[in-house]
């Protein structure tokens, strides 16, 4: 009798612990979530007027909405671009900067100082110092003899200044998280390769890589999602202009919802959304499993 109310009694403060999280996911994602597909099968506006079913209507529109696509095209982009370059910057950054010294540790601090500013800061910040006409950047490009280009109103170089800019505010929060991983592997592997001969971009590839891949595998699936999600930087900077070059899902959403005031289709949006974020992470994470066990074989 003690050994179960004993067993008890943990279940219940085990439940107690998760309930304040699980109450916060309710209300914050899973009811929203479900809210937004039953609003995908009617059609109405911001003021709740004109509320009709519409069945799969709505998704039959998104098959043949150009917009839609042209917005998933954007946010793949952004996200092919963006994943990589992240995890490699900060994986090199994290490497450079695990040595214990005052040096180090600045270099730990300015990294990580634009992973805490609100991004919405951080892209008016940018789009001052890149503007054609009075930004910083485009004064020294002059100096230097050569023609600026205004970036943001830019059908080429848009995107990929908004990708540079997102994979900047990024890199000191990924680079903290893989720093954590690289102090968590022994040291001894790394004596026991130098002596065996091995030399720095050995050590990396045999031992670094295959130990911190349970780490990796988390920020690439987490970069992933914030890479669908991304919207702050574009809504400030560009607007998802010229042209609709840089106009992500999510940016789509907000201006059917909010400009439009087309509720409908912007849940059916999200759901669409949804669905291929949920899609990509578990592939990705089964990917980096299979990985993962095959490196520590």
């Amino acid at each position: 009798m003690k050994k179960k109310s004993l067993g008890y009694a943990r279940k219940r403060a085990g439940i107690l612990f998760v309930l304040p999280s699980m109450t916060v996911l309710a209300v914050f994602v899973f009811i929203p979530l479900i809210v937004a597909v039953i609003f995908s099968f009617f059609n109405f506006n911001m003021m709740l007027t004109n509320f009709q079913f519409q069945g799969f209507g709505n998704y039959q529109k998104l098959f043949h909405d150009g917009k839609f696509f042209n917005a998933l095209w954007n946010t793949i982009y952004y996200t092919v671009c963006t994943v990589p370059l992240q995890i490699m910057l900060s994986l090199i950054a994290a490497v450079l900067v695990k040595r214990q010294s005052w040096f180090h540790s600045f270099c730990k601090t300015v990294f990580f100082i634009p992973a805490i500013c609100s991004m919405t800061v951080i892209s008016i910040i940018w789009s001052f110092l890149i503007n054609k006409d009075i930004g910083v950047f485009c004064y020294w490009i002059e100096c230097l003899g050569f023609e600026p280009i205004d970036l943001l109103k830019s059908t080429t170089w848009a995107m990929p200044t908004v990708i540079l800019i997102g994979v900047w505010k990024k890199l000191g929060f990924y680079m903290v998280i893989l720093l954590a991983g690289l102090n968590g592997i022994d040291e001894t592997y790394y004596e026991a390769a130098e002596i065996d001969g091995a030399g720095g971009l050995q050590k990396f590839w045999k031992i670094t890589v295959p130990m911190l891949m349970p780490t990796l595998s988390f920020t690439i699936v987490d970069c992933i999602i914030g890479s669908f999600q991304v919207f702050d930087q574009v809504y400030v900077m560009t607007q998802g202009g010229p042209l609709f070059k840089t106009q992500t899902l999510v940016q789509l959403i907000y201006s059917t919802a909010f400009e439009s005031f087309d509720m409908g289709y912007a849940s059916t949006i999200a759901v669409a959304l949804f669905v291929l974020t949920f899609v990509v992470s578990v592939l990705t994470f089964r990917r980096m499993t299979r990985n993962e066990q095959s490196a520590m074989m």
